[in-house]
């Protein structure tokens, strides 16, 4: 049996025998961290399906990672109607059945998704790869949630023939950092911090005062400290700015695929358990990532090349210096 591929294989690396399905439908709606894990396993379904008309069924803030990625033909948007409109309920219906799929892949797997299955007649029933009861591959293994979603993606898609699933490093995102050089002075090297969380997560931010002593340290390496968060964490780094100057704050500044371009050029990065850590760390930046007791990193770390995370219960008994010893200047990319 061909099994998944080591640290040292490549996609490049596998033979395909390419099955028979015309039309696939695959089904990723959010978050970004798990959006960002699925990513691999889209494109091994493409790698899978070479020749096959392919429909990504998602949420609006993932249209432009559909759209660009280069792994489907087509990316609808999910309205998740509620459970009381059956107009749009009926829409979906007559959509999932007229449009012929003979394959479906679920790599959301929640109770919205397997309805989805059942919204399919039995005369247009695709074969369906996922933890819905009914699927023609269904992977109901408690083992499928236990550990990372990309994970639980490589589980579910040997069950389809599907081997070579890895992280996905964004390569596909392009841009460039020269607006960041020219009007806000960014240099390399540099270094990210990601001082913020959802705004309603605040327990799962190492304080402020935190970072900016952080800053400088990575600074007396020789290490440009970045900033970059959304407008609704100008605060933290305002914060930062304050007690140490030689920052370059691009807070409210990126849109997600700066993220992934800034990451894939920066010497390192320094987060919280957020969102942008999951754009950073598969582009083979050096990525530390701090967790609370309010996450399990064993589930909901980035994945990349190098991520190395540390969790404590409170991460306002954090000190500088156990961070500072995590790093060391040479564990960051010169």
């Amino acid at each position: 049996m061909m099994q998944n591929p080591t640290a040292d294989q490549t996609a490049s690396d596998f033979v395909y025998n390419t099955p028979p399905h015309k039309k696939i439908l695959v089904i990723k709606l959010g978050a970004l961290g798990d959006f960002i894990q699925a990513l691999g396993p889209m494109a091994a379904i493409r790698r899978h399906h070479p020749d096959a008309d392919i429909t990504l069924l998602t949420t609006q803030p993932f249209v432009s990672f559909g759209l660009a990625c280069g792994y489907v033909n087509h990316v609808w948007t999910d309205s998740k109607p509620k459970w009381k409109d059956i107009r749009q309920w009926l829409d979906l219906h007559h959509r999932l059945n007229d449009a012929g799929f003979d394959r479906v892949y679920d790599l959301q797997n929640n109770d919205r998704t397997a309805l989805y299955l059942k919204l399919f007649s039995a005369a247009r029933r695709p074969e369906w790869v996922g933890a819905a009861p009914g699927a023609s591959h269904r992977n109901n293994s408690p083992e499928r949630t236990a550990g990372p979603a990309l994970e639980g993606h490589i589980q579910t898609l040997a069950l389809a023939g599907i081997h070579d699933v890895m992280i996905d490093d964004l390569r596909w995102v392009e841009g460039n950092i020269q607006h960041f050089i020219k009007e806000n002075g960014l240099r390399k090297p540099y270094v990210l911090l990601v001082p913020g969380s959802a705004p309603e997560r605040p327990e799962k931010r190492w304080p402020a005062t935190h970072y900016a002593q952080i800053a400088r340290i990575i600074d007396g390496w020789g290490f440009q400290p970045v900033i970059i968060g959304t407008r609704h964490e100008a605060d933290l780094a305002e914060t930062i700015c304050q007690i140490h100057a030689n920052c370059i704050n691009l807070t409210g500044k990126t849109a997600l695929f700066d993220l992934a371009v800034l990451g894939r050029q920066s010497a390192g990065a320094i987060g919280n358990d957020t969102g942008p850590m999951h754009m950073i760390a598969p582009t083979g930046c050096p990525s530390l990532v701090l967790f609370s007791q309010h996450s399990n990193p064993l589930r909901h770390a980035p994945r990349g090349p190098t991520v190395k995370t540390h969790q404590v219960n409170d991460l306002a008994t954090l000190s500088v210096d156990e961070v500072e010893g995590l790093l060391a200047a040479r564990w960051f990319r010169q």
